[in-house]
């Protein structure tokens, strides 16, 4: 076998590597006899080199069977993951998988932490005192088959070599690779166990893919990895180029899904949740089309159902009732407006910057292990096409210090883009991919 420079050294001439030595790779670096600093430059390499359909197929089952591969044959109910590729004010997971469960489906999902710019499903969850996110096999399925949903974040024991490469991509600015989003995705999919995957892959500037050819080839890549694999899978594409809810940061986040789950809430992320979440039900067979899937889903919604599935599936894993008491959710120490410096229309709202801004106030991660600031962050006072007067409020930001805001606003000075005139309106879902490729969302 090859030595891991010589991988390196392969992978910077853009060779293929075999199967063989993917696993190879995956297996040492799992058990701690490749250093970090090695797997960094080969991580790098990869995302100059890209690698091939076969490669990131062989990379995605190394990760996989890394560790445990759950069984979950026995839940009794239609098994739905879903997973986004990572956006801005994107609070989608923490909706659907309350929805779906008191829709009947049995919500089976493995979650990441925040990469760069994007949050993390299992930072927002850990926002919450008390909640766990880290589930034995055991617990999972036990959870499982009492409510119909448990989550849990990649551990010692489920797809371990995805949780470490996870971490060190996050900062050593090796997130945006094709072959590595899809591998990693894939593989925390197939080892949760789930029949039936709905991939929402995210567009624009505040995403990882920021054109819409590299989302449909990121989309196919990892729907061919699911069917190889005999899952049923379906990616639909949804638009980055603004935030998706107004609430960006781990705490404000939780807080903005909780509002979508009582029936208010931003109405863009609603309608998104909505357009997913009857994607789901279709794909597992249990609504014929999507408009019976959005009445049904609405209802849950509007009925306070899914707000109560939420409240059980987070005092399961160990939450706090931050239904019936919001305030035991942390409040940052300081609190700050930013203001318009004159009026006009919002044309754009740029969500990478947005993203980066909620870094700086605590909300995410610059080095590896580093502690997040739970309740930092920044809430959106408006939305594209909005008119604002000068000195009205654009946005609460939310900090630990007064450095951290002021590094902040510094960034957001860009970030909000007026004009005189209203700006275009754009779809907030692009298209889908499935079996059959990738088909355009009609207008």
């Amino acid at each position: 076998m090859k030595s891991m420079t010589q991988l390196i050294t392969d992978k910077k001439a853009g060779l293929a590597h075999t199967e063989e030595e993917v696993q190879w790779l995956v297996e040492n670096y799992t058990n701690d006899h490749i250093p970090d600093y090695q797997m960094s430059a080969w991580l790098m390499a990869v995302c100059w080199q890209g690698m091939t359909f076969d490669e990131t197929k062989a990379l995605t089952l190394a990760m996989m069977r890394s560790g445990t591969c759950l069984q979950l044959h026995s839940v009794g109910r239609p098994l739905i993951d879903k997973h986004s590729t990572g956006g801005v004010a994107d609070t989608t997971t923490l909706v659907l998988a309350p929805l779906l469960a008191a829709a009947g489906a049995g919500v089976a999902k493995m979650s990441g932490r925040g990469l760069g710019f994007t949050g993390g499903t299992i930072d927002k969850l850990e926002s919450i005192p008390g909640f766990s996110a880290t589930l034995q096999e055991e617990q999972f399925l036990a959870l499982l088959q009492k409510q119909g949903l448990a989550l849990t974040a990649q551990s010692a024991s489920i797809a371990p070599a995805d949780g470490k490469m996870y971490a060190l991509r996050d900062v050593t600015a090796t997130v945006d690779s094709l072959p590595l989003i899809a591998a990693s995705v894939m593989s925390k999919k197939l080892a949760a166990g789930a029949e039936h995957i709905l991939l929402d892959v995210k567009v624009g500037q505040g995403a990882f893919m920021q054109t819409k050819e590299a989302a449909v080839e990121l989309a196919r890549y990892m729907v061919a990895i699911g069917l190889g694999a005999g899952r049923n899978v379906k990616a639909v594409l949804t638009s980055m180029e603004q935030p998706l809810g107004l609430a960006v940061g781990n705490a404000l986040e939780v807080a903005e899904a909780i509002e979508i789950l009582r029936g208010r809430g931003p109405l863009r992320l609603r309608q998104v949740c909505l357009r997913l979440a009857a994607e789901a039900l279709c794909l597992a067979g249990m609504a014929k089309t999507q408009d019976e899937a959005d009445l049904q889903l609405a209802a849950l919604l509007d009925s306070g159902k899914a707000l109560e599935c939420f409240r059980q599936w987070i005092l399961s894993q160990g939450g706090a009732d931050i239904i019936a008491t919001p305030t035991l959710l942390p409040r940052a120490a300081l609190e700050e407006e930013l203001l318009s410096p004159y009026s006009g229309y919002v044309q754009q709202i740029q969500a990478r910057i947005i993203g980066e801004a909620s870094v700086a106030l605590g909300a995410g991660r610059r080095y590896k292990g580093e502690t997040l600031d739970l309740a930092a962050g920044l809430v959106l006072a408006c939305e594209q096409g909005d008119f604002v007067q000068k000195g009205q409020k654009l946005a609460t930001l939310h900090a630990a210090s007064a450095e951290k805001m002021a590094a902040a606003k510094k960034m957001l000075v860009a970030a909000f883009v007026l004009s005189e005139t209203p700006p275009l309106s754009y779809p907030d879902v692009l298209g889908w991919v499935d079996a059959d490729g990738f088909h355009a969302e009609a207008e």
